[in-house]
């Protein structure tokens, strides 16, 4: 991005300070936030809906509100949201093709983001059902990765990714079912928090994908995604999980104590072919060695993952049938949806309830390690970005191998619900963005992002970005 496109203010809390103090207004962010959605849409394709004139009255809105005094979290700032959460007046669409029905209620994380102020530009793209860690689709083409637009800025949450990596928008909210968040934000040199199941609501439904997807956040610094993570967080009255309230705001301005860390490479079992590129290997032993500078203890261990991916397939194809009910034309969507949604009618009986039973004895199993250690480090993929149609036109099976072989790393979190926090890792020789993951048990929010805070801090990874 060119220093002219730069917006007045370019991050969360730097746009938050300007419009409290007067700076700048709420309408003119907008303006700068949709000037730049226009001109990058047609090579990064970020977005699936623009709400051009509706953010501009939400924008003269938020500036009346300043002008009479009024000050929340988000007041005035242009945001983002993923096309799997619900937008009053614009449709759901998740990826998929077809004439989806405007929705006539924002979803809980919607609104509690409008209750905090903020202005939704539009809704960002999202492979077909989120299913797939790159985001490309016959509905709406392929979404660009920044850094190099013939690669993908990674999926599900790659339109977020690549609308916040590009700075057409100061942060996003994306979702997390196997990495969703965490994985285009490695890809794009981005904070991704995966939080806690329930942290921030999936309402209308209770719970998303039988327990694997939450809600997430992406944003190029750690005070921005938390700031984000506290507006957008709370229960809606029937979630079925509800953690208890978290500051992740205050917990960015501590300085954490020695931690104990494993450092681990180990991948969970799942019968597919798959390895390390060194260079990704090399980036996360050189945060370790980061890590150890900041006063840290690193140590190798692995966590004992035994059969835990026994349990991820009944609830991730039990997700795809159950939202495939919902889709007007099933006809046109991607043949291996469809192959998810045969499995997923195979699984989704007695398979899918001992899944889910399986849970807390796997909690116990992988939260062993918690007993020994603070944070687990381990990478967030196990290569850099894909190309763009890298996995075009592969069957179901071909398809998954490829997309495990790439991503093995992240959904071992989403099965147990427990938070992780990707952080840039550095890039490739070629350019391209690397990523590590921050993992802890239930409710580690806190702690992972004071500890990243303090990285980033040594890091100042923020200073780089996309064209310079």
């Amino acid at each position: 991005m060119s220093e002219s496109a730069v917006p007045t203010a370019s991050g969360l809390v730097d746009m938050v300070g300007a419009l409290a103090e007067g700076t700048v207004s709420a309408r003119r962010l907008t303006e700068e936030a949709l000037h730049r959605i226009a001109a990058a849409q047609p090579e990064l394709n970020a977005f699936r809906t623009v709400r051009a004139e509706a953010a501009l009255a939400e924008a003269d809105a938020a500036d009346r509100r300043l002008a009479a005094g009024e000050r929340l979290p988000l007041l005035g700032v242009p945001l983002a949201v993923k096309d799997d959460m619900d937008v009053t007046g614009e449709p759901t669409a998740f990826g998929c093709a077809g004439a989806f029905a405007p929705k006539t209620a924002d979803s809980e994380a919607v609104r509690r983001l409008r209750a905090a102020g903020a202005v939704i530009v539009g809704k960002t793209q999202t492979p077909e059902l989120g299913q797939w860690p790159f985001t490309e689709g016959e509905a709406f083409g392929r979404t660009r990765n920044p850094w190099n637009p013939a690669y993908t800025p990674g999926g599900s949450s790659g339109g977020s990714a690549a609308a916040v990596a590009a700075g057409l928008v100061p942060a996003a909210l994306g979702s997390d079912g196997a990495g969703s968040v965490r994985i285009p934000a490695a890809w794009t040199h981005l904070v991704g928090v995966k939080p806690q199941r329930g942290r921030i609501s999936t309402w209308p439904e209770p719970e998303s994908f039988h327990g694997l997807t939450v809600n997430g956040v992406l944003a190029r610094t750690v005070a921005d995604a938390a700031l984000l993570l506290d507006a957008a967080s709370g229960p809606h009255p029937e979630d079925l999980h509800r953690p208890a309230r978290i500051c992740a705001v205050e917990a960015v301005r501590r300085t954490p104590r020695r931690l104990r860390i494993a450092l681990s490479f180990a991948m969970a079992f799942t019968a597919t072919p798959k390895s390390l590129d060194p260079e990704v290997r090399s980036a996360v032993e050189r945060l370790a060695a980061r890590l150890e500078s900041l006063g840290h203890e690193v140590i190798p261990e692995d966590p004992r993952y035994g059969p835990i991916g026994l349990t991820f397939v009944p609830r991730a194809t039990s997700g795809v049938r159950d939202w495939v009910a919902r889709v007007p034309d099933p006809a046109l969507l991607d043949p291996r949806t469809h192959e998810a949604v045969r499995t997923g009618r195979a699984l989704g009986g007695l398979a899918l309830r001992a899944s889910r039973r399986a849970e807390t004895v796997l909690r116990r199993r992988v939260g062993e390690v918690f007993g020994r250690f603070d944070v687990v480090l381990t990478p967030t993929t196990a290569t850099p970005p894909l190309r763009i149609g890298a996995l075009a036109g592969l069957g179901a099976m071909a398809t998954d191998r490829a997309m495990i072989a790439a991503c093995p790393y992240a959904w071992t979190w989403n099965v147990l619900g427990w938070p992780g926090v990707n952080i840039p890792a550095g890039l490739t020789a070629g350019g391209l963005p690397m990523g590590a993951q921050l993992l802890g048990p239930a409710d580690s929010e806190p702690l992972l992002l004071g500890l990243a805070a303090q990285v980033e801090a040594a890091e100042d990874w923020a200073a780089l970005r996309p064209g310079r």
